[in-house]
C-alpha cells in the first residue's frame, strides 16, 4: 500500500496522529489513501500535459470557492498563488464573487420527480475577468460551474466550447474529474470537521 508523510484531509480538518478522528479514518485505509493518491495524481501530477498546475489549481480554487468551504478553498488558493502567481489567484476570487450562486438544480427524466426541475443557474464573468483569466481557463470555469451547479444535466454538448477555446478531450477528462474528486474531498473535509467540533 502506498504511503504519505501527509494527508490533505488530515491537514484540511486539522486531524493529528492519534486522535479519535485519526483511529475512524484508519479504520478505512483503502480509502484514506486512494484519496490522497487522488489529490495527487490531479493537482500534482508528474506529467500534467496540457492542463498545467497552475490551470489545475485554479480550477480547484475556483469550485472550492463555489461550494463555500472555507479551509479546503483557502488551500487551494494558497496552492494557486504558488503554482499560477497573486494575480491569477486574485483573478480567480474575483471570478468566484462574481459567479457563485445556489443550487444543485437540473432536470429530471419525464416522471414524478418532473416537479422539481429548475432552470441552471447563470454564468456570467465580467469582461476583464474573462480576459484576465484567458479563452481556457474561462471556458473551463464555465464548465466547472455547470458541473457544480446543474449536474445532472451535464451531457456531451457542452465539450465544444471547450475545445474551441483550447481544451483537448484528455484535458475534459481531467478537467471533469478534477470537479468531481473536489466534490467529495470538500464533502468529507465538512464531515469530518463537524465530528471534530462535536468532540
Amino acid at each position: 500500500m502506498t504511503t504519505y508523510e501527509t494527508d490533505i484531509v488530515d491537514t484540511l480538518v486539522g486531524i493529528a496522529p492519534g486522535w479519535p478522528l485519526d483511529a475512524l479514518r484508519a479504520r478505512r485505509p483503502a480509502a484514506r489513501t486512494h484519496a490522497e493518491a487522488s489529490y495527487r495524481a490531479l493537482l500534482t501530477p508528474a506529467a500534467p500535459g496540457d492542463f498545467t498546475i497552475a490551470e489545475r489549481f485554479a480550477v480547484a480554487a475556483y469550485v472550492a470557492g463555489l461550494h463555500r468551504e472555507a479551509a479546503t478553498a483557502a488551500h487551494y488558493a494558497a496552492g494557486l498563488a504558488v503554482h499560477g502567481g497573486a494575480a491569477l489567484a486574485s483573478t480567480v476570487a474575483r471570478a468566484v464573487a462574481e459567479t457563485r450562486t445556489d443550487g444543485p438544480k437540473g432536470h429530471y427524466p419525464a416522471g414524478p420527480l418532473s416537479v422539481e426541475d429548475s432552470a441552471p443557474p447563470a454564468f456570467a464573468l465580467s469582461a476583464p475577468i474573462a480576459a484576465a483569466l484567458g479563452p481556457k481557463l474561462a471556458a473551463g470555469f464555465a464548465h466547472a460551474h455547470y458541473l457544480v451547479f446543474h449536474p445532472r444535466d451535464a451531457a456531451p454538448e457542452r465539450f465544444p466550447p471547450l475545445y474551441a477555446a483550447g481544451w483537448t478531450a484528455d484535458s475534459v477528462v481531467s478537467l471533469s474529474q478534477l470537479v468531481s474528486f473536489l466534490a467529495f474531498q470538500i464533502r468529507i473535509v465538512a464531515g469530518l470537521a463537524v465530528l471534530r467540533a462535536a468532540g
